[in-house]
């Protein structure tokens, strides 16, 4: 498919995991499914080039390389055992309040989603895989409902790393897959 080119057409699925290392090792656990997803932007940044410079031209040259990110996630509204993972709060109190204040513990997390693409007329699904990140504080906005619905959504901002493994990685990105579901248990296996 390759071959003619790809074009984003949807964004969904977002899930995220705890992110934990040993050893240069990195598991996940706890992957849940954070809501429904909107929109997603990824923002990578990385360091300029290293140029040398002999006889007045460029004679060597090291590329930039990725120095870390940003990462925005709009969803329709954080699932509850979702925002207690990602704002790194303790369980629910037995009246259903998540309690913000001196036990928040904001975690590393790995994030995911999926991104559908079409070429050439033909849809398919490719998983994506933030390997390392943290959450910025989650904000909270609502209007009142007037005549019509107003729809709202939630933005969710990570900041991205490198991981912990030999070649830090940011981010993985799946095969071409054939349908929705497909992308979405490899992304779940991604991070479990």
């Amino acid at each position: 498919m390759a071959a003619v080119g790809k074009v984003t057409i949807g964004f969904s699925k977002p899930y995220v995991a705890k992110y934990t290392v040993s050893n240069g090792a990195v598991t996940y656990t706890d992957c849940q499914k954070m809501a429904r997803g909107v929109s997603v932007a990824v923002s990578p940044e990385s360091s300029d080039n290293n140029n040398f410079y002999a006889d007045n031209i460029v004679a060597e040259t090291d590329s930039g390389s990725f120095t870390g990110g940003t990462a925005t996630f709009t969803v329709d509204g954080l699932l509850q055992d979702a925002e207690a993972l990602i704002q790194g709060l303790p369980s629910a109190d037995a009246d259903g309040f998540l309690n913000y204040d001196d036990d928040q513990a904001t975690p590393y997390l790995g994030v995911g989603f999926i991104i559908e693409y079409m070429s050439d007329g033909v849809r398919y699904w490719t998983p994506v895989v933030l390997t390392k990140v943290v959450a910025g504080q989650i904000e909270t906005n609502a209007e009142t409902e007037g005549e019509s619905i107003d729809w709202q959504t939630q933005e969710i901002p990570f900041t991205i790393f490198k991981d912990d493994t030999a070649k830090h990685r940011w981010k993985r990105v799946g095969g071409e897959m054939a349908s929705e579901a497909e992308a979405e248990t490899a992304l779940v296996a991604a991070l479990s």
